[in-house]
């Protein structure tokens, strides 16, 4: 069997930390993994800045609630459905997720948890595991599954070189650069040229 598994933001859906930092009006919190290889680093740093400005999950949430995926991807992932399995694999949190899977019409997703108070202050957070993308790959090709992985960030590296093929997806041009044995795609269109050429190799 063939699997595809796919990050979720910058891929799918419009990075949630970008659109709340811009409806909080707090350009810091612009930063994401594609800036930041460190991930527990950038959610202290993002908690910190949460706290500073007396920010809980519900204000985030009403953001997220607003957003849609990014044009095409509806139909991008119901194309791939139709054809094999998909499994999206983030470091997003299932908090986060939740509304934006249904506008996706719920493909199945492995995230982590955050950690909150009863007044909604996000106090910490719980990963699935260390390094969860590369592990869920490689226990998927344990099952004798063969596995296409596509994302945009550091954080995707390690899944996309564990997976039997891959490629990088919109990367901006500092991970284009330290990465350039990894085919680069700009569009869903020729990202589904790289599955098609996976699923029937």
């Amino acid at each position: 069997m063939r699997i595809i598994c796919l990050d979720l933001e910058g891929v799918l859906i419009p990075e949630i930390w970008i659109a709340f930092a811009d409806a909080a009006g707090i350009p810091e919190l612009r930063r994401t993994t594609r800036d930041e290889p460190d991930y527990d680093k950038l959610m202290n740093f993002r908690l910190e800045l949460l706290a500073q400005h007396h920010l809980k999950l519900p204000d985030i949430q009403h953001v997220i609630g607003s957003m849609e995926p990014l044009e095409g991807a509806r139909e991008f992932v119901r194309y791939l459905r139709e054809r094999t399995e998909l499994i999206i694999l983030s470091d997003t949190f299932s908090q986060f997720a939740k509304p934006l899977m249904a506008k996706l019409n719920y493909p199945t997703l492995f995230c982590n948890t955050l950690i909150t108070a009863i007044d909604g202050t996000i106090t910490g957070y719980t990963l699935r595991q260390q390094n969860g993308k590369k592990h869920a790959v490689a226990a998927l090709k344990s099952l004798n599954m063969n596995i296409f992985a596509a994302g945009d960030s550091f954080n995707d590296l390690a899944m996309i070189r564990e997976a039997d093929s891959g490629c990088l997806f919109r990367a901006p041009p500092s991970i284009r650069e330290s990465q350039k044995d990894l085919v680069c795609v700009d569009s869903y269109d020729a990202l589904l040229k790289q599955i098609d050429g996976f699923l029937t190799a």
